[in-house]
């Protein structure tokens, strides 16, 4: 079966198309500008990535666009539209509501709406690229694959903020936690690399990009992890601030004359490592400007390692000990140094790097050494692939 995984921002939507028995990707591509001009990237596997000017009012049109693309007499990767199976979409937040993924039908639906108000940037698009989906590929099955699923397994303890237990009650704030599909995937991908059943170990993982967080899993359930009730808590980011004394929106909202929204615009915007560095959100930008002796660039960057020292070393505490730590996404896979200084700080976990193993860019292995207490490990993220499993699992 073929399913065309689908993931929707409100002016952008990132395709593939996966072969569920081989997990090959058939083709994958991006829409950007929708709504405005739009611009459709395509790349059939193993050929030229194709780029082009495509009218997209709506994401409506985006779909279409990326159907065409893929049924194309000379580039496309299959004969028509019966050759997908089903459609696999990426939902950022599912509140408490969905525990795990689900077939997506007009229940499911106004469900997803109900949880608009915890991500009113990605909720609504998401369900624009499910109603276009809908629309173009009628009767064709669908799944929502949720962000915060994964994450649902955590106890009270962990996701209960130290608020009044009624705005839990009435408003369902929380910590619910993100990049749950990368999550699960790579703890599970540690397990099968080390060899060791799911649901016997103890793992951190490291999801380190522009948007970062970290999680505790043990014996395979999310117990923990640093995202909370928004993807604003927790590590240092690109240009999030992460965690931050909340009594300092009151002090520099006065001293600044902000108001919520415009402080809410700096956390989640101007701050975290483009904030610090004043350079950029971007970490190769940063490590190339402190290589040439640029201070803050360099802040920015121990203040990124620091944090993340700290959560790994948190939930090493949380679950009495670690089996294995991994490290994903775009920083985690291909920053050799930070992998360094992170694992230079757990040597009370019996954790040493292997140095030669660790001098590699995006590929799976193992990276600390034969004797090492802990397993580290560098894991290539795949969320795509996680949401076809998913969609596979439900629709078969």
């Amino acid at each position: 079966m073929n399913i065309l995984v689908i993931n929707c921002g409100s002016s952008s939507l990132k395709y593939q198309l996966i072969n569920s028995a081989s997990e090959e990707v058939l083709a994958k591509g991006l829409c950007e500008r929708i709504g405005i001009d739009g611009k459709l990237t395509y790349q059939p596997e193993g050929g030229e990535k194709e780029k082009s000017d495509v009218s997209m009012p709506t994401h409506t049109e985006a779909i279409d666009a990326v159907i065409k693309a893929l049924t194309n007499e000379k580039t496309g990767v299959i004969k028509s539209l019966s050759e997908v199976g089903a459609v696999g979409h990426r939902v950022v937040h599912g509140g408490e509501k969905f525990t795990s993924s689900c077939i997506i039908n007009e229940e499911s639906i106004k469900a997803i709406e109900e949880c608009n108000d915890l991500a009113p940037l990605h909720n609504p698009a998401n369900l624009i690229g499910i109603r276009a989906c809908q629309e173009l590929m009628p009767g064709v099955p669908m799944v929502a694959v949720f962000d915060t699923a994964f994450h649902q397994t955590m106890p009270e303890k962990a996701f209960i903020y130290g608020l009044p237990y009624e705005y839990y009650e009435n408003y369902k704030v929380r910590r619910y936690g993100f990049h749950g599909t990368s999550h699960s995937y790579v703890s599970k991908r540690t397990a099968e690399i080390i060899g060791k059943p799911y649901d016997e170990m103890k793992i951190i993982v490291c999801h380190l990009g522009n948007g970062a967080s970290v999680s505790a899993v043990d014996c395979g359930k999310s117990v923990d992890t640093s995202m909370g009730l928004t993807p604003l808590e927790g590590l240092v980011m690109g240009t999030r601030s992460g965690d931050i004394d909340p009594a300092i929106l009151e002090y520099v909202g006065k001293k600044e004359n902000k108001n919520i929204d415009q402080l809410m615009e700096v956390l989640n915007k101007k701050s975290g490592l483009l904030g610090i560095s004043c350079l950029s959100s971007d970490g190769r930008d940063l490590e190339d400007a402190a290589a040439e002796g640029n201070a803050k660039a360099q802040l920015a960057l121990d203040i990124f390692d620091y944090r993340v020292i700290k959560y790994v070393g948190a939930y090493a505490a949380v679950m009495n000990g670690v089996d294995a730590i991994a490290f994903t996404a775009g920083i985690g896979e291909n920053n050799k140094e930070l992998r360094k200084n992170v694992c230079a700080n757990l040597g009370y976990l019996g954790v040493k790097i292997d140095d030669e193993r660790n001098n590699v860019r995006g590929e799976e292995r193992i990276i600390s050494t034969d004797d090492s207490k802990v397993k580290v490990l560098l894991v290539p993220t795949n969320e795509e692939l996680a949401i076809a499993r998913e969609t596979l699992a439900l629709v078969k």
